[in-house]
């Protein structure tokens, strides 16, 4: 059996890639707070480490943003029994990390749980890329209910201001898989990075910010042909899923997520100047929480996307050195699958052994090979202590 140890070895290689209610309508930032606010989310990358501790888990103080509710019925996750691994050990994993959340479910069951820097159960945790794979999951959502007829469907159908532009003749699929052929730089540390620079620009007037920058951006390959990872493009999946609901994205993730599968807090999501969320990143969740968005997707998500909608979004549609990409999710030999945000955040899948690991963290760096592979190191004490 493979599993967690293969897993973050290939993610080491690939990582320099609220109860009851209605949320609150989608609302935009006033004129005078918008240059401000593109200055501020422009900088969450290049703030210092005392910074990330602090606003990390405060996201919402400093950003607008939407809230998807949770419901009155809360999802169990029974005491299991503690994994056999000296708390020594953990704690200097978690220090090492600066991991403030760390949580394994084994079967649906809590097998560890540990808090750290007055972080606990009550809180929230900015989610990075992790959001991503919670946006393609709203995809399967609105194709069973009907909004989008098929992942093979051109993204101009949803997104018409496209047209013209890198995107004619672009799928849906290549969209999820991040195959468009669109020239896009991923450079956490270049302050004139595509990632760096998309919300920096004032927008016209009417205008989507995501749709504004990405239609400027050239055609470096032909639709299909070449995996890129792009943030940009995740956030033109949360336009399409927006545009195909008549959402916001937060609503729909309460109504087909939060609430069917009894998630425990409510949880928060950052937003652009327009009030349109920012769907490549930027969720806020509870460490438990994130391990139920885990549980889901290796439950298979029944009753909230198609069936077979996990399995196809789960395997290697593109392939890398070490492993693949689905719909959105990382995926590694063995049959492992990740959710993964920048500064270590990570939800990972163990199917064969029915293992889901959460870590919420503040790394010195977005992306550290060093870290990944003690986190690997971790994650395998982590699987065969489960198998004891």
């Amino acid at each position: 059996m493979r599993g967690f140890g293969v897993a973050l070895g290939a993610l080491a290689l690939a990582s320099c890639a609220a109860t009851g209610g209605t949320p609150p309508a989608t609302v935009a930032v006033a004129p005078q707070e918008a240059a401000k606010l593109r200055q501020v989310g422009a900088a969450v990358l290049f703030w210092s480490q005392e910074e990330r501790f602090r606003n990390f888990p405060a996201m919402e103080k400093l950003f607008p943003g939407t809230v998807a509710r949770a419901g009155r019925k809360v999802r169990a996750l029974p005491q299991g029994a503690p994994l056999p691994i000296a708390e020594a050990e953990v704690a200097a994993f978690m220090a090492a990390q600066n991991v403030t959340g760390l949580l394994v479910l084994q079967d649906g069951k809590v097998r560890m749980e540990r808090y750290a820097r007055g972080y606990g159960p009550e809180g929230r945790w900015t989610s990075f890329s992790v959001a991503k794979s919670v946006t393609s999951t709203l995809v399967g959502a609105a194709i069973k209910d009907g909004y989008i007829k098929s992942i093979d469907d051109p993204v101009t159908r949803y997104i018409p201001d496209l047209a013209g532009a890198g995107y004619d003749g672009v799928s849906i699929r290549q969209l999820l898989t991040m195959t468009s052929g669109v020239k896009w730089n991923e450079d956490y540390t270049d302050p004139n990075s595509d990632v760096a620079r998309m919300f920096a620009e004032a927008v016209p007037a009417g205008m989507d910010p995501t749709v504004f920058y990405m239609r400027k951006l050239p055609r470096e390959s032909a639709p299909g042909a070449k995996f890129v990872y792009k943030t940009g493009e995740t956030n033109l999946i949360g336009v399409l899923v927006r545009r195909a609901t008549g959402k916001s994205l937060s609503a729909y993730l309460e109504e087909k997520i939060w609430k069917p599968f009894g998630m425990e807090r409510d949880a928060f999501w950052m937003t652009d100047q327009t009030g349109a969320e920012v769907s490549g990143c930027c969720l806020s969740v509870s460490l438990r929480d994130y391990g139920r968005i885990g549980q889901m997707a290796l439950e298979g998500g029944k009753g909230i996307v198609p069936a077979g909608w996990f399995a196809d979004a789960t395997k290697a549609q593109v392939t890398y050195p070490g492993g693949g990409y689905g719909y959105q999710w990382w995926v590694l030999p063995g049959g492992t699958y990740a959710a993964q945000g920048i500064f270590g955040q990570v939800i990972l899948v163990d199917p064969s052994s029915r293992l889901v690991m959460v870590t919420s963290a503040a790394w010195p760096r977005a992306s550290d090979r060093d870290l990944a592979q003690a986190r690997l190191a971790f994650a395998m004490k982590v699987q065969a202590a489960a198998r004891q």
